[in-house]
């Protein structure tokens, strides 16, 4: 089955703090039914945290950084049979994180 990521952007979670136990509560509810579904493949919250960036020839650099304010707040990998459910979960997940989520699908593996 394909690989899909269901993200959002750290900004576009607007809650108020006194929330947060509840939006946390929520969207690990909705990760444990894609668990129990059997399409869970990985998932979690992004830290807030400055990118290290690791170049081709194997240098490592704290920057350049690109011009950008967006920065995933959170994630789900998820194994699905088609795009139409990658967003039925994705709507599950912006309910319960209360903003909006991105669905992609990934590129296939050579290996699979």
């Amino acid at each position: 089955m394909p690989h899909y990521l269901v993200s959002f952007d750290e900004g576009w979670m607007n809650v108020a703090e006194e929330d947060v136990p509840d939006v946390t509560k929520a969207a690990q509810e909705v990760a444990q039914d894609a668990r129990d579904a059997g399409v869970w493949v990985f998932g979690g919250g992004v830290t807030a945290q400055p990118a290290t960036v690791v170049a081709a020839d194997g240098s490592v650099t704290d920057g350049p950084f690109p011009e950008t304010k967006e920065h995933i707040g959170g994630f789900a990998l998820l194994d699905v049979p088609d795009r139409a459910e990658a967003v039925r979960w994705a709507a599950r997940f912006a309910a319960a994180c209360r903003c909006p989520q991105e669905v992609r699908e990934l590129a296939v593996d050579a290996a699979d």
